[in-house]
């Protein structure tokens, strides 16, 4: 059997306390990181997690800068992040609003700008650092009602693949991951007819995130990787 990669040592999670977030910094805490979870969310404790930051509006660069100084002051330092917050919303142009593709741009591109720009003074510290976006499959080809989503998530490959090209000679790799429908309690009410043995679970996501932090992924940069289980 194959045993667990070591990782980056020092890694924020950002949307931390949802589900993929947890399930993420669990993941990273089993292979030896020291995770920080940062989110919107007020709850400021994680049964094995070193450190907590809540009450973050990570759409705002004061807020996420604050939040990512107290990390690095309480880890020593911050050698990657995942850009895990984002939202979703499924609607039609015609039966939905302009309001929308404004909220998903926000949620899924502006936060990972903002969170990308206010860590990369404290990656550049470092040796070596890592950067991990959350794509979506969606971003490849939309499907009816998955437009606004669709287009801020196409957005978050551009900026992984642009940032890769300005980072590559200095230490610091950026990928993203594609998921398709995650296995998470939210996706099984919204479907309860699925055939949910075809999503991808949190915790398989999770193992490709942290192969992406590892020393064995250094080579990797720019990448966009689909992980779509049987979908």
């Amino acid at each position: 059997m194959f045993t667990k990669m070591p990782i980056s040592p020092r890694v924020i999670v950002t949307g931390g306390l949802g589900v993929l977030g947890r399930s993420v910094g669990a993941e990273l805490t089993a292979r030896g990181a020291r995770v920080a979870l940062v989110d919107r969310a007020l709850q400021l404790d994680v049964a094995g997690i070193e450190v907590v930051v809540g009450g973050v509006d990570l759409g705002d660069a004061a807020s996420a800068a604050a939040a990512f100084s107290q990390v690095a002051e309480r880890l020593g330092g911050i050698d990657a992040i995942v850009n895990v917050a984002g939202g979703f919303a499924w609607e039609t142009l015609e039966g939905g609003s302009v309001e929308t593709w404004d909220r998903l741009y926000t949620m899924n591109l502006r936060t990972a700008v903002i969170a990308c720009h206010e860590v990369l003074p404290y990656l550049l510290r470092q040796p070596t650092g890592r950067i991990v976006n959350i794509g979506a499959l969606a971003a490849q080809k939309a499907g009816a009602g998955m437009g606004a989503y669709a287009a801020s998530k196409a957005g978050v490959a551009r900026l992984t693949e642009s940032l890769a090209e300005e980072l590559k000679d200095r230490g610091i790799t950026v990928n993203a991951v594609l998921p398709s429908i995650l296995d998470t309690p939210a996706n099984r009410a919204d479907m309860p007819d699925a055939d949910v043995t075809r999503w991808v679970t949190t915790q398989s996501l999770s193992g490709v995130i942290a192969f992406l932090l590892s020393d064995d992924a250094r080579a990797i940069t720019g990448a966009s990787l689909p992980v779509a289980g049987r979908m």
